[in-house]
């Protein structure tokens, strides 16, 4: 893919170019001008841990849709395919930029070091909210399409604002882009120097419309129109996501404002458990993709550098299954929670609104008590 830079530091999209790639679907790596310099720490034990990474969200994911099928969760929002995206962003954040995601972004939450009680609550029905946002420093799932790039914009102006070194990071899929709230977020977040990067996994369809309803140019054109510059790169090539990603949140950080990346990839489950893909796509396509998996592709890799892949594979196993373990556990041990709990952290504080529903509550709960027999 062509670049051209202007200034040097800011990155453009070329609209009728190939995604940036440095692992190709064999496994080979290839020379990749934007990205090399941001590729200079990727030895061994990096590439397992990515590895290691992809394959232990990826049997989340295959133990999640399980769980669901069994009557265990409400639904689960499949991540099947974009393992390469999630993880190769996750692994290039600080641990205190903040993350706004959709309801699809498990890496991202598994390199955030959530567990899987937090995991899962929200899709068990146990919680409103999965983990504490500020713990984590990832808000909680978005379901609203789109609206968490407003609030990664808002937090990326207030720490500026406040001479904050953060950053922050809205998550969104190819859908998402024709929501007013995600054009509305570039607008400011190019306006104010906002220090966002807005990263777009591109997984080809908006629940059942294939991205080319959305447009008919790349994706990453569109944040041009903004001021915003762009990258788009391989969204099955782990490597080449982590360099754009290490690229867009150094410039961020270094007061260069936002930056917009386009994670080309595909989403080979469905949309959701409650989904049914079939109707709207054919095999051959899925094939198409399946041959670009990116777990298979760094195994490649490592398998070409003469890395101990058995080993390697093992160990990858080893931590899915203690994780695959604590998830059935975590469900088991979920309770209904009090109904009372449904006026709490609706306010950081205590509202008037509240204490008259909390005692509206109680009083028709004490009146159910009484006609007990």
């Amino acid at each position: 893919m062509s670049t051209t830079m202007s200034p040097p530091e800011q990155p453009l999209v070329d609209g009728l170019a190939e995604p940036l790639q440095v692992l190709d679907p064999t496994g080979s790596r290839h020379p990749c001008p934007p990205l090399d310099e941001h590729l200079g720490d990727v030895d061994e034990n990096l590439l397992t841990d990515l590895y290691i990474d992809m394959a232990v969200i990826r049997r989340i994911d295959h133990e999640a849709v399980a769980l669901q099928r069994q009557g265990e969760l409400g639904l689960w929002p499949p991540l099947l395919g974009q393992e390469a995206a999630q993880i190769g962003l996750g692994r290039a954040l600080a641990p205190t930029d903040f993350i706004f995601s959709s309801y699809r972004e498990h890496g991202l939450a598994w390199c955030r070091g959530v567990i899987p009680s937090e995991l899962l609550s929200v899709w068990r029905g146990t919680t409103f909210s999965g983990w504490d946002p500020h713990e984590r420093h990832m808000a909680t799932p978005q379901i609203i399409i789109g609206a968490q790039a407003l609030h990664a914009t808002g937090y990326a102006m207030a720490t500026a604002a406040q001479g904050g070194q953060e950053i922050a990071v809205a998550c969104f899929g190819d859908g998402a882009t024709s929501e007013g709230d995600v054009n509305e977020a570039m607008v400011f977040a190019a306006t104010f120097d906002a220090p966002v990067v807005f990263f777009c996994q591109n997984n080809q369809y908006a629940i059942s419309e294939p991205v080319t309803v959305q447009t008919t140019v790349p994706i990453a054109l569109r944040p041009t129109g903004f001021g915003i510059p762009a990258l788009r790169v391989d969204g099955n090539d782990v490597l080449a996501v982590r360099a754009a990603s290490l690229l867009a949140a150094r410039r961020a950080r270094a007061g260069g404002g936002p930056t917009f990346i386009e994670a080309v990839t595909y989403r080979m489950g469905a949309h959701t458990t409650s989904d049914d893909p079939t109707r709207y796509r054919d095999d051959a396509e899925l094939e198409r993709w399946q041959r670009r998996c990116p777990v298979r592709r760094l195994e490649r890799h490592l398998e070409q550098l003469g890395a101990p892949v058995a080993s390697i594979r093992e160990e990858a196993t080893v931590r899915a299954d203690a994780v695959a373990a604590e998830l059935r556990q975590a469900v088991t041990t979920m309770a209904p929670p009090e109904p009372q709990t449904l006026f709490d952290h609706v306010y950081t504080g205590e509202h008037p609104t509240i204490s008259r529903q909390r005692a509206a509550q109680e009083a028709f709960a004490a009146s159910l008590a009484e006609e007990q027999p």
